[in-house]
């Protein structure tokens, strides 16, 4: 993730003291004595292994529950955001209400979520994501108890994850910091490493394809795109190469696309995932300083695949694309919103890497776009800001999980992916 900036952040808009009294003062002890923080020693042991098992401590409790929460009769949509230690849920249309707010103090320091609606299990990597950043962990969470079921201490970094179709398994990077280049293939009902991919150095972001057979390997020091077999835990493809450092990317797997950001680079690149070869490159000409990092943070494709959407973090604005006719024409510029909000300054409260680097996700109706670290929505039929949930502008973890009363049914992931009906 981007480095944070110096410059103040803008209000979160929440009450102050709300959530005081929530957070135990040994939570950092408890990482520190676990091996949650910190380098350790020694190389990690080789799947099949039990990361170390962390004491639970049951102190997630509802702060606000109002009606039409999650478990409400009939069907309803909701976006989960995650500020440091918390769970913020809201209603997915106008006016974007929050229903429910829990306080989870295990969910600090994030570096990525997944959800497995099957079983309404929340899934969040913490802790460090390798190197001088030291060791993660994982975290399983019951969204409909509203408890932790498990939580391990993993021996390297853990980052950015994703989950199979099926519910069973994890596929958890081990970190952008780190010096090595895997990723772990993980029981979700247990925590335990049952094998491992080994893809390319600094493992960062990950996406499983709609059919559940590929998973998309995102590595920050790489200038390629890997894909693996689920089947197999082995590499496939190499995508690229790509401008150096993949960032946040996107795919839409029916039409073989990949869509990728990258470090130092304002814009994003086109790739075929059926042959592996760059399509195109398309720069957004907006002034910018080189000092940011990844200035386009963020990426994002609506479900039928006909628009793209990307951050563009110095300017704070999000530039969409027309990429109907991909890969036959390049995409097109269609629109430029200006977000409200800044994206200067810093999270509050800071649970990590804590600057506004940005990050997007496409509604799975296609009618709205989040975004994250700044906390507008915006509509996608007239390209405007819609609605501003504070919560969203201190947090770049999020996804829409959808529910018939008390059971989950379908959620669009963090990442915004093309998935046609």
């Amino acid at each position: 993730m981007s480095a944070g900036r110096a410059d103040p952040g803008h209000s979160d808009g929440q009450q102050p003291g709300i959530l005081s009294g929530v957070r135990p003062a040994g939570v950092i002890a408890v990482l520190v004595a676990t091996g949650l923080t910190g380098c350790g020693t020694g190389g990690p042991p080789k799947p099949p292994f039990f990361p170390k098992a962390v004491p639970v401590d049951q102190q997630a409790g509802i702060i606000v529950r109002r009606n039409g929460a999650p478990g409400a009769p009939g069907f309803h949509r909701f976006e989960y955001v995650f500020p440091d230690r918390e769970i913020d849920v809201f209603h997915a249309d106008p006016p974007f209400r929050l229903v429910e707010r829990v306080a989870v103090p295990q969910l600090h320091s994030l570096r990525g979520v997944a959800v497995d609606p099957r079983t309404a299990t929340l899934y969040a990597s913490v802790g460090g994501n390798g190197g001088s950043s030291g060791h993660g962990g994982l975290v399983a969470y019951d969204l409909r108890a509203n408890r932790v079921l498990w939580q391990r201490a993993f021996p390297t970094g853990t980052d950015s994850l994703a989950i199979s179709r099926n519910g069973r398994q994890l596929f958890v990077p081990e970190g952008e910091r780190s010096n090595g280049s895997v990723w772990y293939v993980v029981a979700a009902a247990t925590g335990e490493v049952t094998s491992e991919i080994h893809a390319a150095p600094g493992p960062h972001n990950t996406i499983v394809s709609p059919d559940g057979r590929l998973v998309y390997l995102g590595p920050r020091n790489s200038r390629f795109l890997v894909v693996a077999s689920t089947a197999t835990d082995r590499v496939v493809l190499r995508v690229g190469p790509l401008k150096g450092g993949v960032r946040p990317f996107t795919v839409d797997q029916h039409r073989g696309l990949a869509f990728t950001t990258a470090t130092g680079f304002l814009g994003f690149q086109v790739s075929s995932l059926r042959t592996g070869k760059l399509l195109f490159t398309v720069a957004i000409r907006r002034p910018w300083h080189h000092s940011l990092g990844t200035p386009s943070h963020g990426i994002s494709l609506s479900p039928d695949g006909r628009r793209l959407s990307v951050i563009d973090v110095p300017n704070s604005e999000v530039h969409v694309f027309d990429a109907s006719r991909v890969p036959e024409r390049r995409p097109r510029l269609v629109a430029t919103v200006q977000l409200a909000p800044s994206m200067r300054g810093t999270e509050h409260p800071c649970g990590g890497d804590c600057g506004r680097a940005g990050w997007l996700q496409d509604s799975l109706d296609g009618r709205y776009l989040w975004v994250a670290d700044d906390g507008d929505v915006i509509v996608t039929s007239t390209e405007r800001v819609i609605g501003y949930v504070p919560a969203l502008a201190n947090s770049r973890y999020l996804f829409e999980l959808d529910w018939r009363g008390h059971r989950a049914v379908r959620t669009s992931t963090r990442s915004g992916i093309a998935d046609p009906p």
